[in-house]
């Protein structure tokens, strides 16, 4: 049972990205080109993600609580550390070059795509490079 419900939260998901233009390459870098012909329309698709989140962890944190088997971050002794913000920096060069980020990339790897069968190698190579160099494997 706990595989269908990640089956269909998964096909959910692409379905959402494939629906919100997101596994389009030219139009994320539409959406990251400030000074060329900007495409807002992501910024709903990234506030609405934002929202549900919000709302998720809400319904978490009230209703579950400390009895659930869920971990649930503790807000008020989180920092953000050094490697979070370089590590977010890498991510948003690769996403402004490539107009792709793992889960859209995925999903146009499937059909093909040939930004795809260059994106994907060269991502898992770099999660390799930053498991073994930097030891972030967390």
């Amino acid at each position: 049972m706990r595989w269908l419900a990640i089956l269909l939260g998964g096909a959910l998901f692409g379905l959402g990205m494939v629906v919100s233009g997101m596994t389009d390459p030219a139009k994320v870098i539409g959406f990251l080109d400030f000074f060329g012909p900007w495409d807002p329309s992501l910024v709903f698709v990234m506030g609405s993600a934002v929202i549900t989140f919000a709302l998720g962890l809400f319904f978490l944190r009230r209703y579950l609580g400390k009895s659930s088997s869920i971990n649930l971050p503790d807000l008020s002794t989180s920092s953000v550390e050094k490697r979070l913000v370089i590590g977010s920096i890498i991510f948003g060069i690769g996403w402004g070059l490539g107009g792709f980020c793992p889960g859209p990339a995925l999903a146009n790897l499937s059909v093909l795509r040939s930004e795809a069968l260059v994106f994907v190698p060269l991502m898992l190579v770099g999660m390799f490079f930053a498991q073994r160099v930097f030891g972030l494997d967390r």
